[in-house]
C-alpha cells in the first residue's frame, strides 16, 4: 500500500523522525569509507589495464568531475539536509518524476554496489582460503553488516569511523613505504621510468585514458554519501561543507599518490585483477606477512564500503516511502531510529551478488560494477541538472543566504553535465556497454511505473473528494 497521507517530499519534515546523531568527523569518514573500497584496491587493476600509466590522468580528471559535483551538491544539501537528498531536490526544483527516477536509480546503484563489494570480498578471502566457496564469505559478512545497520545510526557511524581509520592509516603507510622504496633504496627496475616503459605513457592512446575515467568515477562513488547522511547530522550547515571539502581533497591525494607510487614500483602490465595491485607490491619485496596484512586491510575497505552502501540504499528507500513513492511500511522506523524494513528490502543486492557469483565466478565483479555504475552516474548527472534549476529558483523564492555557493555558475555546472554525459555515452563503445544496456531499459521501466502510480493516485484522490 502506498502512503496516501504524505503530500510531497519537498521539504525536510517528512524525514524528521530520523535521529541527528552523526558528527562532522563521522560524516567525513563515512564518505571516505564508501569511496575507498574496491575502487582503489581492486578496481585500480582494471583502470591500469585499460589506460596504462596514463591512468594517473584518468584519476585526475575523475577527481575534477567529483570536485564540480561536490560544489553543486554542497550548496543544495545545506538548503535541504534530508536523507532523500538529491532525490528530494530533483523533485522540488525539476519535477516529481525527476525525483522518482533519481531516488530509485540511486537506490538500485547502492543495492548492486553492495553486490560488487561482496563479490570483491570473495576474491580477497581466496587469498587465505582458496578452497572455501565464495558463497560462504558472502553470507557470513553480509549477516555481520546487516546487524550493524540494524542498530542505531550512532553505532553505524562509530563502526564506519573505525573501519575508515584502519584503511586510511594503511594507505598512508603504503605511501610512506613506497616512497622509501623509491627514494631511499637502490632497487633496480623501479622509478619514474616505469611510467613510460612498455608503450609509453599512453600505451592505449587517449581513448584508453578516457575510458579509464569511467572506472575512476566508480572509485569515487560514495563521496555523495555525505548528502544522504545530512538528514542525520547534528549541524548540517557546518558539517556538510566541511566534510565534503576534506573528503574530495583527501580522496584525490590518496588515489593519485598511491597509484603513482604503485606504477613506479610495479610495471603496469603486472597489475592484474585476480589480486589487488597493492598485495602484488608487497609480495615483490618479500616483506614477512605484509601481503597478508595488506589483504586484511583491503578486506576491511570492502566491508566498510559495503556498510556505507547498505546505509545509503536503506535511507533512500525510506525517503521514497516518505515521499509517497514506495509502500508506506518501508517508511516505518524502529525504537532506535532505524528504518528496519527499508533495510530488509535493501539487502536484495547481496542475494543478487551471491547468485551471479555462483553462475559467473570469473566475471561477477566486472558485471556488477558495470550495472551499478548506471544508477550512480545518472544520479550524479541529475545533481548537475538539478543545480541549474535550483540556483535560479532559490534566488527567485528569496531563500536565505547559503553558507556555500558553487563558483563559476552556470559554466562549471554545465561543464560537469557535458563531461559526465560524454562519459556515459562513451561506455557504449567499451566493455562496460552493459551499463547502458541495463540503464536505458531501467529508466523506461521507472518512467512507466511513475505514470501508472500517478494515474492511480489521481483516481484515488478523485474518489475521496
Amino acid at each position: 500500500m502506498i502512503n496516501k497521507n504524505a503530500q510531497s517530499n519537498n521539504g525536510n519534515e517528512l524525514e524528521d523522525e530520523l535521529k541527528r546523531d552523526l558528527k562532522t568527523n563521522q560524516l567525513t569518514m563515512i564518505a571516505m569509507g564508501c569511496a575507498i573500497g574496491t575502487g582503489l584496491f581492486l578496481g585500480s587493476g582494471f583502470a591500469i589495464k585499460t589506460a596504462g600509466p596514463s591512468v594517473l590522468l584518468s584519476y585526475g580528471i575523475g577527481a575534477f568531475i567529483v570536485l564540480l559535483l561536490m560544489g553543486c551538491l554542497t550548496e543544495m544539501t545545506v538548503a535541504h539536509p534530508t536523507s532523500g537528498s538529491f532525490g528530494t531536490i530533483s523533485e522540488k526544483y525539476i519535477n516529481p518524476m525527476a525525483g522518482f527516477l533519481v531516488r530509485y536509480s540511486y537506490w538500485i546503484a547502492n543495492v548492486l554496489a553492495v553486490g560488487v563489494e561482496v563479490s570483491a570480498i570473495a576474491v580477497y578471502m581466496k587469498y587465505w582460503f582458496p578452497t572455501v566457496p565464495a558463497i560462504v564469505w558472502i553470507l557470513l559478512f553480509a549477516a555481520l553488516l546487516i546487524y550493524i545497520n540494524a542498530k542505531s545510526v550512532h553505532i553505524f557511524g562509530t563502526v564506519e569511523y573505525w573501519f575508515s581509520m584502519v584503511k586510511i592509516s594503511a594507505i598512508v603507510g603504503f605511501i610512506l613505504l613506497g616512497s622509501y622504496v623509491l627514494f631511499g633504496t637502490d632497487q633496480p627496475n623501479i622509478g619514474p621510468g616505469n611510467l613510460v616503459n612498455d608503450g609509453g605513457f599512453l600505451p592505449f592512446g587517449w581513448w584508453g585514458m578516457w575510458v579509464a575515467i569511467f572506472i575512476s568515477l566508480f572509485s569515487f562513488l560514495g563521496t555523495e554519501m555525505i548528502a544522504v547522511t545530512a538528514g542525520e547530522s547534528k549541524d548540517p550547515d557546518v558539517a556538510v561543507p566541511k566534510a565534503l571539502k576534506s573528503t574530495v581533497f583527501r580522496l584525490s591525494t590518496f588515489y593519485v599518490l598511491t597509484i603513482g607510487i604503485m606504477l613506479m614500483i610495479v610495471p603496469w602490465k603486472s597489475a592484474g585483477i585476480d589480486k589487488s595491485p597493492f598485495v602484488k607490491v608487497m609480495e615483490i619485496y618479500n616483506i614477512p606477512g605484509a601481503s597478508g596484512i595488506m589483504n586484511f586491510i583491503i578486506l576491511m575497505a570492502a566491508l566498510s564500503a559495503m556498510n556505507s552502501q547498505l546505509y545509503a540504499s536503506t535511507r533512500m528507500m525510506f525517503s521514497l516511502s516518505r515521499g509517497n513513492h514506495a509502500p508506506v511500511f518501508l517508511g516505518k522506523i524502529n525504537s532506535k531510529g532505524v528504518p528496519i524494513r527499508a533495510l530488509a528490502v535493501s539487502t536484495l543486492g547481496i542475494f543478487i551478488a551471491a547468485a551471479i557469483n555462483a553462475m559467473l565466478p570469473d566475471s561477477s565483479y566486472a558485471l556488477m560494477m558495470g550495472i551499478s555504475m548506471f544508477g550512480a552516474l545518472f544520479t550524479w548527472f541529475m545533481v548537475f541538472i538539478s543545480h541549474l534549476f535550483f540556483r535560479k529558483k532559490w534566488v527567485k523564492m528569496g531563500g536565505r543566504q547559503l553558507p556555500v555557493r558553487m563558483p563559476g555558475f552556470p559554466y562549471l555546472t554545465i561543464l560537469g553535465v557535458v563531461l559526465l554525459g560524454s562519459l556515459m555515452i562513451s561506455t557504449w563503445f567499451t566493455g562496460f556497454k552493459i551499463m547502458l544496456q541495463f540503464g536505458i531499459p531501467w529508466l523506461l521501466f521507472l518512467s512507466a511505473a511513475y505514470l501508472v502510480w500517478k494515474k492511480r493516485n489521481s483516481k484515488e484522490r478523485d474518489g475521496t473528494e
